[in-house]
């Protein structure tokens, strides 16, 4: 018997990974991350299996379950949003694993912030402007720790993408543009690679309006840098002039 941590993506059934997509088909318990994940991926799991909602479960509740499963030889697909690396806390859940004495195994997933780049159609990463992506979120419940304080990034002037933070947009532009400035672009991607995808794009200085006139206060990534902009370089990789090791003229 094994427990299966699945990302599933970020909404978009068809951004499933092949071994994600064969293991959920085969399920005959799965605990899901209710409204975290599209119904279209939620409708993927058989119709026939035991179905828990993650949302209703605390640590205690999880962990019978997959004791229960233990006892009677049954593998879990245990399926969260995203990818498992990011926000997941799966830690906990593999500590009660491993006191127990059951395996596990850990499925990567696509990211949100991924399927938000896509939506805006554009990389976050520019020749000659940033080339460091920062995957960050404002403190909440769950706190930040010291060196992830978000002035303390936006010194870096890397391009930021905030999980978990949409309801502090304001606050978020408002410190943001001491550092970035007030014209630097922001984007707010709502539901990335779902039916209902939004994508809101202006400047730190107005991105905040757009997104309240819009009402978009949760499931939505955040994305801040000059990396948005138009591209003032050319990456060196297309260059007719650049050599590296797959086009130097040589043979090996």
């Amino acid at each position: 018997m094994k427990v299966y941590f699945i990302g599933s993506g970020p909404g978009d059934p068809e951004l499933m990974t092949r071994k994600a997509e064969r293991l959920l088909k085969q399920a005959r318990i799965c605990v899901y991350a209710g409204s975290l994940l599209s119904p279209a991926v939620v409708a993927m799991i058989p119709e026939e299996a035991e179905k828990y909602d993650s949302a209703r479960l605390d640590l205690k509740a999880l962990t019978a379950i997959y004791k229960d499963a233990g006892e009677r030889g049954v593998d879990v697909m245990r399926l969260h949003s995203g990818d498992l690396s990011l926000y997941s806390a799966i830690g906990e859940q593999i500590d009660e694993l491993e006191k127990l004495g059951i395996d596990y195994e850990v499925v990567p997933g696509v990211s949100s912030f991924q399927a938000a780049a896509a939506a805006l159609r554009q990389e976050l990463t520019l020749p000659e402007v940033s080339q460091t992506v920062i995957l960050t979120r404002m403190p909440g419940e769950t706190p930040v720790g010291e060196g992830d304080d978000i002035r303390k990034l936006a010194e870096t002037k890397a391009t930021l993408c905030m999980f978990l933070s949409i309801h502090r947009m304001g606050e978020i532009a408002g410190t943001l543009s001491e550092f970035y400035g007030p014209q630097c672009p922001a984007a707010v991607v709502y539901h990335a690679s779902w039916p209902d995808q939004r994508v809101i794009r202006g400047t730190l200085a107005d991105i905040s309006g757009k997104v309240e006139a819009m009402n978009i206060t949760k499931t939505a990534m955040i994305i801040v840098g000059w990396a948005l902009g138009p591209a003032s370089a050319r990456s060196k990789l297309y260059d007719g002039a650049f050599s590296h090791g797959y086009r130097s003229g040589t043979k090996g």
